[in-house]
């Protein structure tokens, strides 16, 4: 069987590749099966990241839908999984806290027609490169930030103001608030995290996250628990997608978001082209890297125009997806209409899941994001440490984008001195 290295460079989505080859009927109910257990999966994760980036539920669940699907059509990955990521979080909370929804929707739109201009000049080859330290260093500074931001509906916190974007005032803030503490809330959020692991460790084919969220749910409701939820937060949920809509433009408003899209479109390339490769290690195939950026930056576009958050390749889901017996994108097509399914049947019992319910999910969503392993492995060698170091603890306290310029040019300048000094010996 080939591994597709041939054509990796090829603008061709794998769908077509697949259908031109011939499809069956057992492959289409591998990838039906395939696809519901990743619906599974997405539909709570996709309303956790939304409200942790601090817009509604559904603009999630729009996303996982619209770009999920679009994803599968056009991409260059047989297996990749599309939709909103815990990576963005930090981003789209600062997005939407500076610039408003309106703001983040023109982002998102701006950075997928970034994404597909990359894709097109063939430039996905370059973001592959990134060194590894970075991404580690990067992914290991996102989770610890998320988790900070998920104090609060954890514990059930009261501010008194506006809770900090920053990683260090943000946890003076949340410390301060300390004696507002919610034991019941708290006791719900860490019960979820805790039924997730447990689930995974003993029955790891079940869908822990929504045996977890449904459980709690079904606490809160039947014993009238004094907990924040969807509902009392942000009203009944939409029970559709919205008409399609262009965000609002402007020339300032286009000039204020642009540096904001490029780190958009900086993380969406990294994170699809590694969610990609990891599904390429499991399965021994190759994903066309270029044709996978291109996808990315459509489903953006797509996604923004129908009020949905940033989209991009997400490792769980797409491994899940893998482990469940998929063959084609299909499976990731098919996952988007099942969530959609979901949505319109289900959207007014989402109201009812406690917020700390989502912030519980997130956790386990940040225990698992972090490289733990490969994080202590990298920091035996002093270079790679130093790489490590340096992006990791910039993207805490500046931003993400920052870390992974400055963990990238530290790197290149290690590669260059270490040129230097072969051609100096060479020389001698």
């Amino acid at each position: 069987m080939p591994d597709g290295s041939a054509t990796a460079h090829v603008y061709r989505p794998k769908l077509a590749t697949i259908l031109a080859e011939g499809y069956n009927l057992d492959w289409l109910r591998r990838d039906l099966l395939a696809a519901l257990t990743v619906a599974i999966v997405a539909l709570p994760l996709s309303m956790a990241i939304a409200v942790a980036s601090g817009v509604s539920p559904e603009r999630g669940l729009y996303a996982a839908v619209i770009g999920g699907f679009l994803v599968s059509v056009l991409g260059g990955s047989r297996y990749q999984i599309g939709g909103p990521a815990g990576a963005f979080i930090v981003l789209v909370a600062a997005t939407v806290s500076k610039f408003g929804l309106d703001g983040l929707l023109l982002t998102v739109f701006i950075s997928g027609f970034m994404l597909t201009l990359i894709g097109l000049l063939r430039l996905g080859t370059l973001i592959r490169y990134i060194p590894h330290a970075v991404t580690v260093g990067f992914t290991c500074g996102i989770a610890v930030t998320i988790f900070a931001s998920q104090l609060r509906d954890l514990a059930g916190l009261k501010l008194s103001g506006a809770e900090p974007g920053q990683l260090l005032p943000k946890l003076v803030v949340l410390g301060q608030a300390l004696p507002t503490i919610s034991p019941i809330t708290l006791a719900v959020g860490v019960g979820t995290a805790a039924l997730i692991f447990l689930v995974r460790r003993l029955a790891p084919t079940w869908p822990g996250m929504l045996i977890a969220v449904t459980l709690a749910t079904l606490a809160a409701w039947l014993f009238h628990l004094p907990v924040e939820t969807i509902g009392s937060h942000f009203g009944q949920l939409p029970s559709g997608v919205p008409t399609l809509r262009l965000p609002a433009f402007s020339t300032a408003a286009v000039l204020a978001v642009l540096p904001t899209a490029l780190s958009f479109t900086l993380l969406g390339a990294v994170e699809s082209l590694l969610s990609a490769k990891v599904a390429d290690g499991m399965t021994g195939r190759k994903h066309r890297y270029n044709m996978e950026v291109v996808a990315q930056g459509v489903a953006n576009v797509a996604s923004a125009l129908f009020g949905g958050i940033s989209v991009t390749g997400t490792i769980a889901r797409t491994a899940t997806n893998i482990r469940a017996g998929a063959v084609s994108p299909v499976s990731g097509m098919a996952h988007a209409v099942f969530v959609l399914v979901f949505m319109l049947v289900a959207s007014p019992l989402a109201s009812f899941i406690p917020l700390a319910t989502l912030a519980g999910v997130l956790v386990v969503v940040c225990w698992n994001m972090a490289e733990k392993e490969d994080f202590v492995r990298l920091l035996y060698g002093w270079r790679s440490a130093s790489v490590l170091l340096a992006t990791f603890g910039l993207t805490l306290i500046e931003d993400l984008t920052f870390g992974i310029i400055a963990g990238c040019v530290l790197a290149a300048a290690f590669a260059l001195a270490d040129r230097v000094m072969r051609s100096r010996r060479t020389g001698a």
